[in-house]
């Protein structure tokens, strides 16, 4: 009888220690619900936000330096079609890969936009910061990581950096590894090992295979690595995401970044959904799950979750995740402040 009175109390204790887990908020591109993203003032913001982690996504330019952008193309968030007329590929598109750095620090950042059969410039946020109004800059990785650094030093905080590599075997493919730069980048300024305040993660399931085996190992350093994992009719991520497969990950990973989508199945945005069971194999095989990307935009929230609150109680408290990205770190770190 005590055996089995021992048993349920261990159980209880692991069952109130997950639920009582700390969960980990990250800026998605920044502050980017309110200030243009990936920009200084994004990052800064989001800092003040009290954020646990800022992301960056990083390309790298002509020159070999690494900058901030949310991929390897500038002519959605920059004025780079009025600045270089001419310099697009065949495709129609300004690669960072093909401008130096300098060049690209000429450049006025802008929030994310399309442009329409007109050639006009459509806000992809129209409630957001509006186009073409102040100046923000691209800047690199380095400068990005000494921001956080110097106001951590200034503020007594302890914030860290969430860095994913964009595209790398496009990189590759022309000739420069991406990865392996941001890593030793990484090791410049103290994130060498898994106690540091840092993540790599990247879409691509064969280059994390390789930063893994050989990239860590070359450069000597032992990095938190998480797979980026997306939603949609083409999906390379669905065996990974069987229980073998999470299996076979936890093996080269530490977690997993899926879309929100991949752990509650709905048509659209609809008022139903079906629970996956990422979460829990994820956990199993001790892997932490951050899903992207949490918006509180009532557009953006699905109809069953009610609202951008009721999201976060359901992902966070009730499915049990570890942590969110979110363009909107404020109302995220407050909610979580008030459920402590």
């Amino acid at each position: 009888m005590r055996v089995v009175i021992l048993g349920i109390i261990g159980c209880l204790i692991f069952v109130m220690s997950s639920i009582a887990a700390e969960k980990i908020v990250i800026a998605h591109r920044g502050a980017s619900g309110y200030v243009a993203e990936h920009t200084i003032a994004a990052k800064a913001m989001a800092h003040a936000m009290d954020v646990d982690y800022i992301e960056q996504d990083v390309v790298m330019t002509k020159d070999d330096h690494l900058v901030v952008l949310h991929d390897h193309y500038l002519d959605r968030v920059t004025d780079v079609q009025e600045k270089f007329s001419g310099r697009a590929r065949e495709d129609g598109r300004y690669y960072v890969i093909d401008f130096t750095l300098d060049e690209i620090r000429t450049l006025a950042v802008t929030e994310r936009y399309s442009i329409n059969e007109d050639g006009e410039k459509i806000a992809v946020f129209p409630d957001r910061f509006p186009l073409n109004v102040a100046r923000f800059n691209v800047h690199t990785l380095a400068e990005e990581i000494e921001l956080i650094q110097g106001l951590n030093k200034s503020t007594g905080r302890d914030i860290g950096i969430y860095s994913e590599a964009k595209s790398p075997a496009f990189h590759l493919s022309e000739g420069k590894d991406l990865s392996h730069a941001i890593l030793k980048t990484f090791k410049v300024y103290g994130y060498d090992s898994k106690l540091s305040k840092a993540y790599y993660q990247t879409f691509e399931i064969e280059e994390l295979k390789r930063v893994h085996e050989k990239v860590l190992p070359a450069l000597d350093m032992d990095i938190k690595l998480i797979q980026l994992m997306g939603a949609g009719e083409i999906n390379p991520y669905e065996e990974m995401v069987t229980p073998d497969g999470i299996k076979q990950l936890s093996t080269y990973a530490d977690g997993i970044g899926p879309s929100l989508f991949m752990i509650t199945h709905t048509e659209g945005r609809g008022e139903t959904y079906e629970l996956t069971d990422l979460v829990s194999l994820a956990h199993q095989n001790g892997l932490d799950v951050h899903p992207y990307t949490f918006r509180a935009e009532s557009f953006a929230t699905p109809k069953f979750a009610g609202s951008y609150e009721g999201l976060l109680e359901l992902f966070l408290y009730e499915i049990g995740v570890d942590g969110v990205f979110t363009d909107f770190p404020d109302i995220t770190v407050d909610y979580i402040k008030n459920k402590k």
